[in-house]
């Protein structure tokens, strides 16, 4: 047991408890889980496990849900990761330009020598082309460096962290 007692902490995010991590990982092995289901097998009422996930909707635990849909079932199978340099004194306004791409579906900022990697979809390698030029011309970029993505090898997941979260607050593996 550590010195949160049973209890894992986030910064500003959520304080997760077992309970909680239990929720978190019903839902990870099925997303389509049930509050009824969820209810029954960690033996609570219904309102606590609907009142326990508002309150980690509420605070940030949950992504949004686009984040399931997968680009290329909308016609956008071609995946890349686009290395972005920019001013950094422009940095906000630039994001702001790059967020009204559509082909840009994430974008994180980085330290090094590379400020911004944004993950983009597109139809083929010309409409890439054409979105990398797109991104170029954004005022305040000065380079880009294109990556296609082969494939993912290892598919998002947090199932190890939630395991590693369940130990730091003191249940089990």
């Amino acid at each position: 047991m550590n010195a949160l007692s049973g209890v894992l902490a986030f910064g500003n995010m959520a304080t997760l408890d077992r309970t909680d991590l239990d929720i978190l990982e019903m839902l990870s092995a099925d997303p389509r889980t049930t509050v009824v289901a969820m209810a029954e097998k960690l033996r609570l009422s219904r309102n606590t496990i609907q009142a326990r996930m508002a309150r980690l909707d509420q605070t940030g635990v949950f992504l949004p849900y686009e984040r399931a849909f997968s680009p290329a079932v909308l016609g956008y199978p071609l995946q890349a990761f686009v290395s972005i340099g920019v001013r950094q004194t422009e940095l906000p306004r630039i994001i702001a330009e790059l967020a009204r791409v559509p082909e840009v579906v994430q974008a994180h900022g980085l330290s090094g020598s590379i400020d911004l990697l944004a993950l983009v979809a597109c139809r083929d390698a010309r409409h890439l082309f054409d979105t990398d030029a797109r991104i170029l011309s954004i005022d305040g970029v000065e380079r880009t460096e294109t990556s296609l993505a082969m494939g993912e090898v290892i598919p998002f997941r947090v199932g190890g962290l939630m395991g590693l979260a369940r130990r730091e607050a003191g249940g089990t593996a």
